[in-house]
């Protein structure tokens, strides 16, 4: 579902249909010196919000001279009620971006009600099918008021616990056949191009994939080892058992439509290339 509002731009799951940002008009000094105080408290306000929620959070300021990143911004507003309805009346001329490492994002924008403080919104994530947002409700942003310290606060116990939720139905909706893993168990599903495709929920696995030639799609979360090199990819797959057994997390591999190979059994393998098969990945 996508953001029937205008003058921004970024992905997500708005409804399809272009966003027009407001035309340039002459500008006085005052004008401009009134727009350079609003950007700086817009940045201020987003630097102590960013410092103040829970986890690790990072701000950046898109000015107005953004202007394509501004519209992609206003596309992936997650909103349907208090911020698509400032949007669609003021298209963005301004924002700042709050960002967490696993591509979690929140953006800061003016309020045009007349009251101090700014509105706050969800960010759809990027490049996510429009399936995936199918019945997952909007995490609609809130109002918030002139103190950022009271607002981190406002926001932990509400936006951002509706926003959590709201990313995980989505990105479990985007796995697509893609079984979950567990804590302990890392679950690889082959794909119908012949790549292997994996969501753990453990770093340190996370770090055994990557070393293996595994790329993580930063919004999904999935993991993807691509099938350029069939030789390779069926080595990396060979050593990845071993790795994460040290640690204690076991594997299984399946087929899309298939069932999770028993965690007692060793998952099978396909045929290598040159007609041998590759010993399988144990799991447990």
């Amino acid at each position: 579902m996508r953001l029937p509002a205008p003058a921004a731009h970024a992905p997500g799951p708005a409804a399809p249909g272009s966003r027009r940002t407001a035309p340039l008009t002459p500008t006085s000094p005052k004008d401009t010196m009134h727009d350079y105080d609003t950007s700086e408290r817009l940045a201020s306000y987003a630097d102590v919000l960013a410092g103040e929620l829970p986890d690790t959070w990072t701000s950046s300021h898109l000015p107005p001279d953004a202007k394509d990143d501004l519209a992609e911004l206003a596309n992936r507003v997650w909103d349907l009620d208090l911020v698509a309805a400032s949007l669609a009346e003021h298209p963005l001329k301004q924002a700042a971006v709050l960002s967490r490492p696993d591509g979690a994002q929140l953006v800061l924008l003016d309020r045009h009600d007349e009251r101090d403080g700014f509105l706050l919104a969800a960010v759809a994530p990027r490049a996510l099918p429009d399936e995936a947002y199918r019945g997952v409700p909007e995490p609609n942003g809130i109002a918030l008021a002139d103190d950022p310290f009271l607002s981190a606060e406002q926001i932990a116990g509400d936006l951002l616990a509706r926003y959590d939720s709201a990313l995980a139905q989505v990105r479990h909706n985007a796995l697509g056949g893609i079984q979950p893993s567990q804590p302990d168990r890392v679950v690889l599903t082959w794909q119908p191009d012949g790549s292997v495709a994996t969501a753990p929920v453990d770093d340190r696995a996370d770090a055994v994939l990557v070393a293996h030639g595994f790329v993580q799609d930063p919004q999904s979360g999935i993991y993807r080892l691509n099938n350029d090199d069939t030789r390779a990819q069926a080595r990396a797959l060979r050593e990845i058992g071993p790795k994460l057994d040290a640690l204690g997390i076991g594997t299984a591999l399946q087929h899309p439509a298939g069932r999770t190979a028993p965690t007692s059994a060793p998952a099978s393998m396909p045929p290598s290339p040159a007609g041998s098969r590759a010993p399988a990945t144990r799991a447990r």
